[in-house]
């Protein structure tokens, strides 16, 4: 009987190490701590074909008026609301009906990133928020670091990103999807 009382306490005491091994290589890896990722994407589709312009809007926001491309892009948004986004090569299109000299060059000085939920609005009713960082720098090649904060509305669902010009331009660039 001592033989197995003993396996037994051998064994329980194997079992609360193992929990405390898997508990703190939780912990390290920050699962479980911290606000939660709501959308991590690693591609943007442009602006082009049919969703130039104002004729095809996206979420209400109208298209950019000429083609755009794109290199790469990444990101995520979390549930505190913070919005961190890689744009790499986010260039007007090189192609008609860009004029030759603006093809394949990025014309605004900074771009912005709008974040899109279907959430609920007044009297129950389906509403969709389009939430806006500020400016942040871009060079001429197209490139960017978004690291922001926009006020999720709750819910969020069915987030998705864009990548407007800067302030007082109403238009997308570049959105989550390829």
């Amino acid at each position: 009987m001592r033989k197995i009382g003993w396996l037994l306490a051998a064994v329980s005491a194997a079992g609360l190490v193992s929990v405390a091994a898997v508990q703190g290589a939780a912990a390290s890896s920050g699962h479980g701590h911290g606000p939660a990722t709501v959308l991590r994407f690693d591609a943007m589709a442009p602006v082009t074909g049919p969703y130039v312009g104002a004729a095809n809007p996206v979420r209400g926001v109208a298209g950019g008026g000429l083609p755009w491309e794109l290199k790469a892009a990444s990101g995520s948004l979390r549930s505190d609301g913070r919005l961190q986004l890689r744009v790499r090569g986010l260039v007007l299109a090189r192609q008609a009906p860009v004029p030759a000299a603006l093809q394949g060059t990025n014309p605004f000085a900074s771009f912005r990133a709008l974040v899109s939920c279907q959430s609920i609005g007044a009297g129950n009713t389906a509403a969709v928020t389009n939430i806006s960082t500020g400016d942040f720098r871009a060079d001429p090649a197209g490139n960017t670091r978004i690291d922001g904060r926009v006020s999720l509305p709750r819910p969020c669902v069915a987030p998705i990103v864009f990548v407007t010009g800067p302030t007082g331009t109403d238009a997308w660039f570049a959105v989550t999807g390829s």
